[in-house]
């Protein structure tokens, strides 16, 4: 063999082994850039809201945080409405009732957080199929105007008393995680039969139907009624702002909310997502809350509460899969037998 044929048969043989490590190796696509966008579907009050997306966006410099306030019912609304095209990617706060809604509905996203290892409680606080977390907890209270000549009540059944009617203002159940939160607490402490006579007894005392959970508190403290049901942490909020305002809880037991939060099935921006999911797990960001004039209780190890007694009261064992899975039956009752929801206050 001269010289030539043996360099040009060499050449071949690289050639032939080039093209078999080519086919053998990984085909290797862009890498995904990462987003710089985060929208939020938030629950909360808006200056807490206001507060989050300022403290994500200190600790994930590049990122942009969009959110829109809305109570826990017109979010779920909404979610159900954009099923197809989602224009969230996360839900935060909110009763866990509306995430277990959501979830049944196919509406949030899987996702095992490294963080559900910080939860207090994992078999209360997380979903069992890793669909929603809880970020805070809140017990319901009663708020009594200081000026308006009303006993405070310490009672459910004191809300039913003749001369209470037309002086408390609660939210809907329709719009509202708050609402529905008592309304199934009323349900569960008595039953389904007299749990609705109960309710419907109340509606002949409640003054109008808002919107928002905590804008009894607000209302009342202004003088547009003697009493207002919603969570005790709003009250709170409403008294340090100087509101007229006792708080009082009801001595044979009152209802409690774990606050939610879940990645949105379809999101455009999953990474930030995860990011954020994971961030409202660390005990410093559930701390945060007080500087945002937000009381709720952490539910992760480590996070100090800032108004403890606000659950060292009468907790009944409030059951969230039960009310979770029930939720728009006993809402479209409420509204159908008891209550229209086309007339709310705001």
């Amino acid at each position: 063999m001269n010289v030539r044929r043996l360099v040009v048969s060499l050449a071949m043989l690289l050639v032939a082994v080039a093209l078999l490590v080519a086919c053998q190796a990984p085909v290797v696509g862009p890498q995904q850039a990462a987003s710089t966008e985060l929208n939020v579907l938030c629950t909360p009050q808006v200056e807490w809201c206001e507060g989050m997306k300022t403290e994500f966006e200190a600790a994930n410099p590049g990122i942009t945080v969009n959110f829109v306030r809305m109570s826990s019912g017109e979010a779920l609304t909404r979610l159900r409405n954009e099923k197809d095209n989602p224009q969230f990617d996360i839900w935060w706060g909110g009763p866990v009732d509306s995430f277990i809604a959501a979830k049944n509905e196919g509406l949030l996203e899987q996702y095992e957080s490294p963080n559900y290892a910080n939860l207090l409680n994992p078999e209360l606080m997380a979903d069992p199929d890793k669909h929603w977390a809880g970020i805070y907890v809140g017990s319901l209270g009663f708020a009594t105007n200081n000026n308006s000549g009303v006993t405070p009540p310490t009672s459910w059944d004191d809300l039913l008393k003749p001369e209470m009617e037309g002086q408390i203002l609660i939210a809907h159940p329709s719009s509202s995680g708050t609402s529905y939160t008592a309304l199934c607490t009323r349900l569960q402490m008595l039953g389904e039969e007299e749990g609705w006579e109960w309710m419907r007894q109340f509606a002949g005392n409640v003054l109008q139907y808002t919107r928002s959970g905590a804008a009894p508190g607000n209302f009342v403290g202004q003088g547009e009624a003697a009493i207002g049901v919603l969570f005790s942490h709003d009250v709170v909020n409403q008294i340090n702002q100087g509101a007229p305002l006792t708080l009082t809880f009801p001595e044979e037991g009152t209802g409690f909310e774990i606050g939610g939060m879940g990645i949105i099935k379809g999101a455009k921006n999953l990474d930030t997502a995860k990011k954020w999911f994971d961030w409202a797990l660390e005990p410093a960001t559930q701390e945060l809350g007080p500087k945002y004039n937000a009381f709720q209780a952490p539910t992760v190890k480590g996070a100090t509460p800032s108004r403890p007694e606000l659950l060292q009261v009468n907790l009944i064992d409030y059951d969230f899969q039960w009310c979770g899975d029930n939720k728009t039956a006993f809402v479209d009752k409420f509204t159908n037998e008891i209550a229209g929801a086309d007339s709310l206050k705001e």
